[in-house]
């Protein structure tokens, strides 16, 4: 997946001549807390609700003093470089621009979020089992391999680094709805079981484990 493929269609760009109170209802209405400002095509930077909030809500933002940041994304960079940029600098939409620096669109949060459900089989039926082990111990062919002998399949796997640890956690997706049998088997080889989740948690787990992915992208 590339960055042209997941741009809104739905969320506009500002002007310079658009008010602060305009600027405000807009990101409310969209539920986001940046929007990009562009003249002629041209991407002229981001404006975020914290430089609007105390100014003057009646006077068009190109009279404010911006920091005008201008993080951006090509059209054709990876999913991942979206997500690190985001991160970065802690975005809730990015910008798309082609390779004239023409403004495209915009990428929101919920964008990604959306496509990391799908993408990663979270929207598969089944459950999700968090596992803690040693960095030094992690395999997940064997993983696989226990969790295969209990009659399941791993959908989707997910490493997550624990700051000043030397453990990791690992999040797998399978394609049961029952766990038990797999959490035993994987506690008796050892394994610490963090969490296993149904389908009704799917929606916590996977905010949990796309923050975490941004932050790992972060560092």
């Amino acid at each position: 997946m590339i960055a042209k493929e997941l741009i809104s269609k739905t969320i506009d760009s500002l002007r310079t001549s658009d008010t602060g109170e305009e600027t405000i209802t807009m990101m409310s209405i969209y539920h986001v807390k940046h929007l990009p400002i562009v003249n002629n095509e041209q991407l002229l930077g981001l404006i975020s609700e914290e430089e609007i909030l105390g100014k003057d809500m009646k006077e068009a933002i190109g009279s404010y003093r911006l920091s005008m940041i201008k993080p951006y994304v090509q059209k054709n960079d990876h999913l991942f470089e979206v997500m690190k940029i985001m991160a970065q600098y802690k975005l809730s939409v990015i910008p798309v621009v082609d390779e004239d620096n023409i403004y495209l669109g915009l990428i929101t949060q919920e964008d990604l979020i959306s496509y990391f459900a799908v993408s990663f089989s979270f929207a598969e039926a089944g459950s999700i089992i968090v596992i803690e082990t040693d960095k030094i111990n992690y395999s997940l062919s064997e993983i696989s391999r226990i969790v295969e002998g209990e009659g399941a399949t791993i959908l989707a796997s997910f490493l997550t680094r624990m700051s000043d640890s030397t453990k990791v956690q690992i999040t797998i997706k399978t394609n049961q709805m029952s766990v038990g049998r797999i959490v035993a088997t994987l506690e008796r080889f050892d394994y610490h079981i963090h969490g296993a989740f149904t389908e009704d948690d799917y929606e916590n787990i996977l905010k949990d484990r796309y923050d975490s992915l941004m932050s790992y992208l972060n560092v």
